[in-house]
Order: C-alpha cells, then sequence, then structure tokens
C-alpha cells in the first residue's frame, strides 16, 4: 500500500480527560467496528500509544484509508506541549518512510469535520 497522507486527528473528548488507545479501541469496537481505526494515539502527556499496526489499512477516514495513515491527539481543541512534541516526532517518522505523503488534518478530508481544531499545516 502507498501511503500519500498522514492523517491528523483529535479524539474529540475532554481536554483534561487522558484516555488511551485501548479506551479508543473499546470504544471504537461498541461502535461495531473491528477496532482501533488510527494508527498511533497521542496521550496529555505525550505518551505515544499504538493503535492499529501501519501496515494494516486504517479505519480513521471515509474514502481515504487504503492510502493514509491517522494518528490521533488525546482532547479536543486545547493539546500540550509534550502532544505537540510528539505529533511532530510520528510526522517525522512517518515522513522518512513514506516521503511524498501530504501532512493533513482529519477536516481537510471530511468538510463536515473540524477534527484536530487546527491546522495542520502551519
Amino acid at each position: 500500500m502507498k501511503i500519500t497522507k498522514l492523517v491528523v486527528h483529535c479524539s474529540d473528548s475532554s481536554n483534561n480527560k487522558d484516555i488511551s488507545a485501548q479506551d479508543i479501541h473499546r470504544w471504537h469496537i461498541e461502535r461495531g467496528w473491528s477496532g482501533i481505526g488510527y494508527h498511533k494515539v497521542i496521550k496529555r502527556d505525550g505518551t505515544v500509544e499504538n493503535g492499529r499496526p501501519e501496515y494494516w489499512v486504517g479505519a480513521h477516514v471515509k474514502g481515504h484509508n487504503s492510502n493514509s495513515l491517522g494518528v490521533c491527539l488525546v482532547g479536543r481543541d486545547q493539546f500540550t506541549d509534550a502532544q505537540l512534541d510528539s505529533l511532530e516526532k510520528v510526522i517525522i517518522d512517518w515522513h522518512i518512510k513514506n516521503p511524498e505523503a501530504e501532512v493533513i488534518g482529519h477536516c481537510d478530508l471530511d468538510s463536515g469535520k473540524t477534527c484536530p481544531n487546527f491546522d495542520v499545516t502551519s
């Protein structure tokens, strides 16, 4: 699979509640999905947790899963410096492996979404 998009998401959960990849996995199972749709989750303290393995097609942005990787920041619209530092590291790592991939927010692929509630290209 050729990765052409690196998609940034937010969990749309309370900014002061720290949830884990396991929590998101459970939520996605409860929705009838096959498990967590993101490849990485970044907790409030900057810890990066693995979600779906990168070699599995994601389930994070309708119509673009087969050619993208998805990372989810825990929170809604106020992210910690530690999260943003970890996000940069994840994106750099993915970009090294997929140099032609574009970094975009979920909202850039789905006009009905505001996620991740900031412009990832700036």
